[in-house]
């Protein structure tokens, strides 16, 4: 059985693929997984692999969603986007990898969404991976 907060969860997700469809994008996969790591939603425009963090939260919450998109969240969102490249679920043809945070909040209005594409840009120095 689900928690409330993984129903949330699962309906910002459902907002965020809705919207991305929107937008043009088609959707490849939703929870992909890659070992202990996760990639929400992982869609295509164009040329452009899209690596979609989806952060949802109610009306009211001390935080914005998108804040907590840190930068452990984002190591471990190269890392597994990596990984779907490299499996055989990667569509082939692939341009360009872009990873996008998308906020779904709900409160008595329905969902607000905020989109954020190319929210952060991977740098690989020295063997390690830093943000710009």
């Amino acid at each position: 059985m689900k928690t409330s907060s993984q129903t949330l969860g699962a309906r910002g997700e459902q907002e965020a693929c809705s919207f991305l469809l929107g937008e043009g994008h088609r959707i490849l996969r939703r929870n992909w997984r890659a070992g202990h790591l996760e990639l929400d939603v992982i869609s295509l425009r164009g040329d452009t692999l899209h690596i979609v963090e989806v952060k949802t939260r109610t009306e009211g919450a001390p935080v914005p969603p998108e804040f907590n998109v840190n930068q452990d969240k984002r190591r471990h969102m190269v890392r597994a986007a990596q990984d779907f490249i490299h499996s055989d679920d990667a569509p082939s043809g692939i341009e360009e990898v872009q990873f996008d945070v998308l906020s779904v909040v709900f409160g008595d209005g329905g969902p607000v969404i905020e989109y954020y594409p190319a929210a952060f840009v991977p740098v690989y120095t020295g063997g390690s991976v830093n943000f710009r």
